[in-house]
C-alpha cells in the first residue's frame, strides 16, 4: 500500500452498494440490447478518374488492381454474402469502366464483365453485361475479341437470341482482324443455327475463296461444312413403296 492512500475498508458503504448497482445495471443493459444484424451496404460510386490519377502517384495499374480487389470483394461484407443479382449493376459498370480508364490494357474487368457478373438468373443484368462486353470491345477490338466471343456464346445458349449472337459475331470478323479464325467464323455457324443457310452458304464460300484459311484441317473441316449446307438446300428426293402391292390387290373403280 502506498503511503498517503486511503484503504478500501475508509470507502463508505453506500459508495460500494451504488458502484454494484451500476455493474448490474450495464450488465443487464446489454442483455437487453438485439443481436447486431449485418446489412448490405450499397456500392457506391467509383471516384473521379482524374482524382485517381492524381492520387495514383504515378502508379495508375496498381490503383487499377486495388480498385479490382475491391470490387471483387464487395459481395463478400463482414456477416453477409450479398447475391450478384441485387448489385447495382450500373454502378458495377461504372466501376470496371474507371478500372479500364486507369489500366486499359487490363483484362480481367472485361473478364468479371463476361465471366462472372453476367453469370446471373437475371436476363435483363446479362444482356446489361453482355452490351457492356461489346460496347468495351468496340474500343480495343483486337486485345478483346476473346470476351466478346464469350458474349456471343452467352447470347446464343444462355439467353437464346440468335440475333443479338449473331450481332456480336460479326462484329468479331468486321473489327478484330488479329482474332483467331474460330473467332471471326463464328457468324457462318450462328447462321446455320439461326436458319439462314443461304447467307451461311455465301459467307463461307466467299471466305474460302478469299484464300484467307491457309491451314489445311480448317480447310477441310470448312469445306465440309460448305458442302453439308449445300446438301441441307437440295429438296428430299419422292418416298417410294418399299414393298409394290400384290397383283390385283389395286381398287378397281
Amino acid at each position: 500500500m502506498v503511503r498517503g492512500e486511503r484503504q478500501l475498508r475508509a470507502v463508505p458503504r453506500r459508495v460500494w452498494m451504488l458502484l454494484l448497482a451500476a455493474l448490474v445495471l450495464q450488465i443487464a443493459w446489454q442483455a437487453a440490447q438485439p443481436k447486431p444484424v449485418a446489412s448490405a451496404a450499397a456500392l457506391g460510386a467509383p471516384p473521379p478518374v482524374a482524382a485517381l490519377r492524381a492520387i495514383s502517384l504515378g502508379e495508375p495499374v496498381v490503383l487499377a488492381q486495388l480498385m479490382t480487389l475491391y470490387l471483387q470483394a464487395f459481395d463478400n461484407q463482414p456477416g453477409i454474402s450479398i447475391p450478384f443479382r441485387d448489385l447495382d449493376y450500373q454502378r458495377v459498370t461504372q466501376w470496371l469502366d474507371t478500372i479500364l480508364a486507369l489500366d486499359p490494357i487490363g483484362q480481367y474487368p472485361m473478364l468479371m464483365a463476361a465471366q462472372v457478373y453476367s453469370q446471373v438468373p437475371d436476363p435483363a443484368r446479362e444482356r446489361l453485361m453482355l452490351e457492356f462486353v461489346h460496347q468495351r470491345f468496340m474500343r480495343d477490338p483486337n486485345r478483346r475479341w476473346r470476351w466478346l466471343a464469350h458474349a456471343t456464346i452467352m447470347a446464343k445458349h444462355r439467353l437464346q437470341d440468335g440475333e443479338l449472337a449473331l450481332r456480336y459475331a460479326r462484329d468479331i470478323a468486321r473489327h478484330a482482324p488479329a482474332a483467331p479464325g474460330w473467332a471471326r467464323q463464328m457468324q457462318i455457324f450462328i447462321l446455320e443455327d439461326i436458319g439462314e443457310l443461304e447467307s451461311a452458304k455465301i459467307l463461307l464460300g466467299g471466305l474460302l475463296a478469299s484464300g484467307e484459311i491457309k491451314d489445311e484441317h480448317e480447310l477441310h473441316f470448312l469445306l465440309e461444312r460448305l458442302e453439308a449446307l449445300k446438301n441441307a438446300e437440295k429438296p428430299a428426293p419422292p418416298t417410294r413403296n418399299r414393298h409394290p402391292a400384290p397383283p390385283g390387290s389395286a381398287i378397281k373403280p
